[in-house]
């Protein structure tokens, strides 16, 4: 493979990529939305295609012919072609494409990997695509002329489609896929001239002609696709989860692992006097739901309640589509490794200001201790003031506003009690801190912060932005450190109550820190592998937020089973940490997991920052701030678990943390803290 300058591929690209490539919108991050059966067979199409216009098969309205069985070099390709190859009964492009449209997520992926490994598209968070900042801005030889690899192809089809151009094979191709897939007009603003135009390139070449013709006549058979959805929703007994024990230590993705294995990925509960809950939970689930979600699922339905509580209106949790991509992109630096890479030193002198009066033989709350030391580090990082008197207020409100709104375990009116209307008073008080130190003249010198991100996307895109969401932007950036911080109680708890455990990581902290502060680059793969582990396994065993909840807009098919429109699932992402097939033994903590040949991780299995588009944004920052904080806590201190019987058990609601009964006890300071 020949390669640029700036490291770009100057490979032809194929069919496949070409194909996917003209149904991105880079704009918003998706594709151009095709109904997933009908993307399914054009991208077969496209393969087969490809493999004619590379001699491997021949093919016509009747018949296709294997030529040449000797692999192309591209494994989304190869793979079909190996199973035509073994295949003893000729057959024609009709049967192909039926018989391999099922397999087609697996060649999309394959191909969406390999334009990501050729540096013309980038990868995002969430599962969005954009073309990479290198073919937006340069000059690419794709091998097949000048220009960048997509404007190639969307210069090529619209010269042919607008100008007359006579078409290459590959033109007519792509033309005719599209066309067949009736998703052309989303890509051009298309007139009778135009559209009279597609329909003689769609005829001017036999391969494409019978490509695109067997392509349709597999669209036309809803039958194939519909026959199965006849499963029953099978609904599980309240007895059943009344005596589950994992219900009794508050272990909600255990519950649901036990619940999933016996009555399947898909299932349903009818709590007294309220609709039922339908829940999904499973490797294939959460794959379907990384991948296929953003057409069938929406956020907004059962959040608008809880913005609405702090006066917003289209915050980043409650948005879908476009603005979400939008947003998300817009704030990602806010919330990147990156951000809190070029402020470590901070972070280190607002952890140790924290822990400077801890004495030997004191115990603390191990919630309360560490939602309160995270937010130590939190609030100045990313707002710029200090908010340690009222950040119980606001973690207490917006606990209360999940209750009520969200998981709806509360009624309404105990968020209008005079004690959450003092503490709501607070998302004020921060709001009018933070806007009186974010001024052009304070901020000068400054590094950039979180609020500073969210106050110039509101001065340049009010409508986007308004004042109205402010409050609650703000707010949840320090309610931050309610997730964090319980993330941060649970490994501390880990590593108390894991004596060898708590050495090597002493070690690794020991070795970073006993020459002064470590810089950013200091935290390498091999300088806290046995951190780095560790935490893996915290998250898997202690997920935060175990389910996430999504209303279905469009009917949808999930393990054979029909989600109708209007329905309100539950998805229990981290039930998969508690199956044996996933992570075998789960209940024991084992970091080796993590390990080649091992690898468990690996795969949609392993969800502890949500699936699809609303995976967590803070994900990086939040290992790495972590991290320090395990770290430098051995570093300094030896810590118990008081009482020192005490077995962990869980509060759930309104997401998971340990029991008020933990404990923490400073039982060694290791070495002095420096001021």
């Amino acid at each position: 493979m020949a390669l640029s300058t700036d490291g770009i591929a100057t490979q032809q690209l194929s069919l496949p990529e070409e194909l996917l490539l003209m149904l991105l919108n880079g704009e918003s991050g998706y594709f151009h939305q095709v109904p997933g059966w009908d993307l399914n067979c054009a991208v077969i199409g496209a393969v087969l295609a490809e493999l004619s216009l590379v001699s491997r098969i021949d093919t016509d309205r009747r018949s296709l012919i294997l030529l040449d069985r000797t692999a192309v070099g591209d494994p989304a390709l190869d793979s079909v072609l190996k199973e035509i190859a073994e295949e003893p009964v000729q057959q024609n492009a009709r049967y192909w494409i039926e018989r391999l449209a099922p397999r087609a997520d697996s060649i999309i992926d394959l191909t969406l990997d390999r334009l990501v490994d050729l540096k013309i598209l980038e990868h995002h968070d969430g599962d969005f695509w954009t073309l990479s900042h290198a073919v937006g801005h340069e000059h690419i030889n794709t091998g097949n002329g000048e220009g960048t690899a997509v404007e190639f192809v969307t210069s090529r089809i619209t010269k042919v489609i607008f100008y007359n151009e006579i078409p290459t094979p590959r033109d007519i191709i792509i033309v005719g896929l599209l066309n067949t897939c009736d998703v052309l007009r989303f890509i051009f603003e298309l007139d009778d001239e135009s559209e009279a135009r597609i329909k003689v390139v769609c005829q001017l070449e036999l391969i494409g002609r019978s490509i695109a013709e067997a392509v349709a006549h597999n669209l036309a058979g809803p039958l194939l696709r519909r026959s199965h959805l006849t499963k029953k929703i099978p609904t599980v007994p309240l007895r059943k989860l009344l005596f589950n024990p994992h219900l009794r230590d508050g272990n909600i993705p255990a519950l649901f692992a036990d619940i999933a294995q016996e009555y399947g990925p898909v299932f349903k509960i009818r709590p007294p006097f309220k609709k039922p809950m339908i829940f999904l939970a499973g490797v294939e689930t959460n794959r379907w739901t990384n991948k296929r979600g953003r057409m069938y699922l929406r956020a907004k339905d059962y959040f608008s309640d809880f913005e609405k509580v702090y006066g917003a209106n289209g915050v980043l949790p409650s948005l879908d589509g476009a603005d979400h991509f939008r947003l998300r992109k817009s704030m990602a630096p806010a919330y990147s490794r990156g951000r809190l890479e070029g402020q470590l030193d901070q972070l280190y002198h607002h952890a140790r200001k924290y822990v400077a009066n801890w004495t030997v033989g004191d115990t603390f709350p191990a919630t309360n201790m560490c939602r309160r030391m995270i937010n130590a580090q939190i609030s100045p990082l990313s707002v710029g003031v200090d908010t340690q008197d009222i950040i119980d207020d606001l973690m207490t409100y917006k606990e209360r506003a999940l209750s009520t709104h969200i998981v709806k375990v509360l009624p309404k009116f105990m968020l209008s009690t005079p004690g959450m209307k003092r503490r709501a008073k607070a998302v004020d008080t921060l709001l009018a801190r933070v806007q009186s130190v974010h001024t052009s003249a304070q901020r000068a010198d400054a590094a950039r912060d979180l609020a500073d991100d969210l106050l110039s996307l509101h001065a340049s895109d009010p409508q986007f932005v308004p004042e109205s969401n402010l409050r609650f932007a703000l707010s949840a950036a320090l309610i931050a450190s309610v997730y964090l911080g319980d993330a941060f109680s649970f490994a501390v708890y880990a590593m108390a109550s894991q004596p060898a455990l708590y050495a090597r990581i002493q070690n690794e902290a020991d070795a970073l820190f006993n020459g002064g502060d470590p810089a950013s680059e200091a935290f390498t793969p091999s300088a806290i592998e046995v951190t780095h582990r560790f935490l893996m396994e915290c998250l898997r065993m202690y997920p935060i937020v175990p389910m996430s909840m999504r209303n279905v807009m469009n009917t949808c098919v999930v393990e054979d089973y029909e989600l109708p429109v209007g329905t309100q699932i539950y998805i229990a992402q981290t039930a998969t940490h508690y199956m044996d097939d996933v992570f075998p033994d789960p209940f024991t903590f084992d970091i080796d997991r993590y390990l080649p040949p091992r690898n468990e991780h690996h795969g949609p299995g392993y969800a502890p920052y949500g699936l699809g588009t609303h995976t967590c944004l803070g994900s990086r920052w939040l290992e790495l701030q972590l991290a320090v904080n395990v770290l430098m806590l051995a570093h300094y201190f030896t810590i118990d678990v008081s009482p020192a019987d005490y077995k962990l058990r869980f509060s759930p609601l309104p997401s998971m943390k340990p029991s008020k009964k933990l404990h923490f006890r400073i039982s060694e300071q290791r070495r002095e803290i420096p001021a």
